[in-house]
């Protein structure tokens, strides 16, 4: 099997190759974008998790008076409330809860739906609705939270269309991958839809992973596929420690490879070729970035200065992105993405970016609750050597551990 990074100079060559060609674009028809979240945008702050009261309170026993108020800050900033699971009813009045919640804060609530079926590929945050049919109907239940609940945002099933059944075929054993997978997309963009249905003022962004996973074509055909152009945008980095920076680049290329590839001039030639967009390529060192430079002169080439008049942030896709535990960057090692050392918080969440095209930089994941039971890939472990040997806490538990080194190392640091 091809590895990642050879699959992306694959695509990467075949995208140099059409800028050789000169191969200019036509202006496609656009679609309207809603009015995206004004910069001085109030987001919720949620009741915090148990696990964190239970932390700050064995901190000031034990006279750690500033380690307590980093904790105390970091769970009194504004995040996401997830939503995993429950029946239409319970689901439905959670929303609602929330929703009302907000409204007393005067805050725009985030929320994230994640309980779609097979999620997780079997792995630590594996679950969801038992088929696509209580899937649907808890999507309803979802949707009925949020009448006339006005401007929220929300992030449909994160990893949901980067980790579809079809990318881990033997985690669904004698299943129909192939069903399974359009049944997986079809439900998402079905969620999307209904949210809209019941809140025409909801920012809905279907997650699309993080720009260490997926290339530009590929992650862009997925979301297509789910019916982004309905939809305001995508969210990225979700439970992810890609540098923000990096981040908006990637969603840029993103959202540029979606207009691109809806051209309907020229006879369509590359209508629906998602494939045709340069992608991000990544040199032997983990974390150089040295030369995506060259995909954005892809981008500048074919989409920035070939359309007429350019592509602009009306024409175009926008995205959010997960800032909670990306203030130190990636880190280095096995099982990456699930509680490695080392890490902070990044930058709070706000809806004044600077960016034309990221409407908000969030924190989605809950700093400070576990990835799962990590084992660093270590055939029969269950304990993790990167934190003295210990069994992390499950999937969505408080670690205490990681939750302090996480607002201790904090970049910005917490104030």
């Amino acid at each position: 099997m091809r590895s990642r990074r050879a699959r992306r100079l694959g695509v990467f060559l075949g995208c140099v190759g059409l800028l050789t060609l000169g191969l200019g674009i036509a202006t496609p028809a656009t679609a309207a974008v809603p009015a995206p979240l004004s910069p001085a945008t109030r987001f919720y702050v949620p009741p915090p998790d148990p696990g964190a009261g239970q932390q700050i309170k064995r901190l000031l026993h034990q006279g750690r008076l500033g380690d307590a108020a980093k904790i105390a800050r970091m769970v009194t900033t504004p995040q996401a409330v997830w939503f995993t699971g429950g029946t239409p009813k319970e689901v439905r009045k959670d929303v609602t809860s929330t929703i009302r919640a907000a409204r007393h804060q005067r805050a725009v609530p985030v929320l994230v739906a994640y309980n779609v079926p097979g999620r997780d590929c079997s792995q630590y945050s594996s679950g969801g609705a038992g088929s696509d049919e209580a899937y649907r109907a808890w999507a309803d239940g979802f949707a009925a939270g949020l009448r006339s609940a006005g401007r929220v945002v929300v992030v449909v099933e994160p990893d949901g269309l980067s980790n579809l059944p079809s990318d881990c075929p033997d985690a669904y054993p004698g299943e129909d991958v192939a069903a399974l997978t359009a049944g997986r997309i079809a439900d998402i963009a079905y969620l999307g839809h209904a949210i809209q249905a019941a809140d025409p003022d909801a920012l809905v962004y279907l997650d699309a992973g993080h720009a260490a996973w997926h290339s530009v074509g590929d992650i862009a055909d997925r979301l297509h596929q789910a019916g982004i152009a309905d939809f305001q945008g995508f969210s990225l980095n979700v439970s992810n420690y890609q540098p923000t920076p990096q981040s908006v680049q990637y969603g840029t290329w993103i959202a540029k490879c979606l207009w691109y590839a809806a051209n309907t001039a020229e006879g369509g030639w590359r209508l629906g070729h998602y494939d045709y967009c340069a992608s991000q390529y990544y040199p032997a060192t983990a974390g150089d970035y040295s030369t995506w430079h060259l995909t954005d002169q892809w981008y500048a080439t074919n989409v920035d200065n070939a359309a007429n008049p350019p592509a602009g942030p009306s024409d175009l896709a926008h995205f959010v992105v997960d800032t909670s535990r990306n203030g130190q960057g990636p880190w280095s090692g096995p099982q990456d993405w699930c509680n490695p050392p080392g890490r902070g918080l990044g930058i709070r969440p706000t809806a004044d970016t600077g960016s034309a095209l990221a409407d908000a930089y969030l924190w989605v994941k809950t700093p400070g609750q576990s990835d799962g039971q990590c084992n660093r890939d270590v055939a029969g472990s269950t304990t993790d050597p990167e934190w003295g040997g210990i069994t992390d806490p499950p999937a969505g538990q408080w670690f205490p551990a990681q939750a302090l080194q996480l607002a201790r190392l904090a970049s910005p640091p917490l104030r």
